[in-house]
């Protein structure tokens, strides 16, 4: 199946996203680690919440664009329907 433009764009954003996750995680908790273990854990993790929020909202896109294309292939075929039945 062929991806149009939005999908690869939502695609790339979702694994670039997943890395940012992952590096920012490690690079939060070495910057905040002379402040104490106890405050570099909780900013990480406060880190690594708002960045999975983030990663969710860009995949409801992708499932929201998904549910639009299958809504209008019903709506179609649904008016295919409607116009054999009134002629």
């Amino acid at each position: 199946m062929q991806k149009d433009k939005f999908d690869r764009i939502i695609s790339f954003l979702l694994g670039a996203s997943w890395a940012i996750v992952i590096f920012g995680a490690l690079i939060t908790f070495k910057v905040f680690f002379f402040l104490g273990f106890s405050l570099a854990l909780f900013t990480t993790v406060v880190f690594v919440v708002v960045a999975l929020f983030l990663i969710l909202g860009l995949d409801s896109f992708a499932i929201n664009r998904q549910r639009l294309d299958e809504a209008r292939k019903q709506t179609e075929l649904l008016e295919k329907i409607y116009s054999q039945q009134t002629t």
